[in-house]
């Protein structure tokens, strides 16, 4: 093998592992519950990420939800999921080989029992009222956190009303053992732009000014603070 001088004296890549778009939990083989979340900042992340430039190079695989959107750059591995459950099942095959793990799939708090999603098929129409009894789903990143090692970093997302965005992502930030919570607001759901605090252990502030930016703008910001911290632990 010929190894070039550029070769010889690139870092290895960092591991990036991201899960992106929403779940969709059944309530039979045709119909489900779900969420607005689009996945453009996930994919964004992703795509920058795979790209290089100022946040270095990465190898990037990303889990990627039931979204319209479609893959577009090669160089990201790219494994869908539909379920909270696939994703779970994800998640345990890859977590172990990452150096980071970014969750920015909107993950279902609820999935109908068995019981509500019959079993022939498509529930038939009738007049009456048709109750679901929702049961809670993991939580996965609290469930993967609890065996992160000390080289890795773990960012989690807090989306939520303006007035308690901010206590949300702390208590979450504690509850789930992470590394980093990015706190936005309900609005930013399924829009182009993101207006973002980063809450970490240190103390919080705001990414990319007062005033809401592009995702793909905010992509890099936020991967060059998990950088830092990243490098900061070896």
């Amino acid at each position: 093998v010929c190894w070039g001088m550029s070769d010889v004296h690139r870092p290895a890549a960092r591991r990036l592992l991201i899960t992106a778009g929403p779940t969709h939990e059944p309530i039979d083989e045709v119909r489900y519950l779900g969420n607005r979340s689009s996945g453009r900042l996930g994919v964004a992340i992703a795509e920058h990420a795979a790209a290089g430039g100022t946040s270095g190079h990465w190898d990037v695989v990303r889990l990627l939800g039931p979204t319209s959107l479609v893959p577009s750059d090669p160089r990201v591995k790219v494994r869908r999921f539909r379920t909270t459950a696939d994703l779970q099942s994800l998640l345990a095959q890859e977590v172990e080989r990452c150096d980071v793990l970014i969750m920015a799939a909107a993950v279902a708090d609820y999935t109908p029992a068995p019981v509500a999603q019959g079993t022939g098929g498509k529930i038939k129409r009738g007049r009456e009222p048709m109750p679901l009894t929702l049961l809670p789903t993991p939580d996965l990143l609290a469930g993967v956190s609890a065996g992160k090692r000390a080289d890795q970093v773990f960012v989690g997302f807090a989306l939520e009303p303006r007035e308690r965005m901010l206590a949300s992502a702390r208590e979450k930030l504690a509850r789930k053992k992470v590394d980093m919570i990015v706190a936005n607001p309900l609005e930013t759901m399924d829009a182009d732009t993101i207006a973002a605090v980063l809450v970490t252990p240190a103390g919080e502030r705001r990414l990319g000014g007062d005033v809401p930016i592009a995702k793909s703008a905010f992509a890099p910001l936020l991967l060059a603070e998990i950088g830092a911290m990243l490098s900061a632990r070896r």
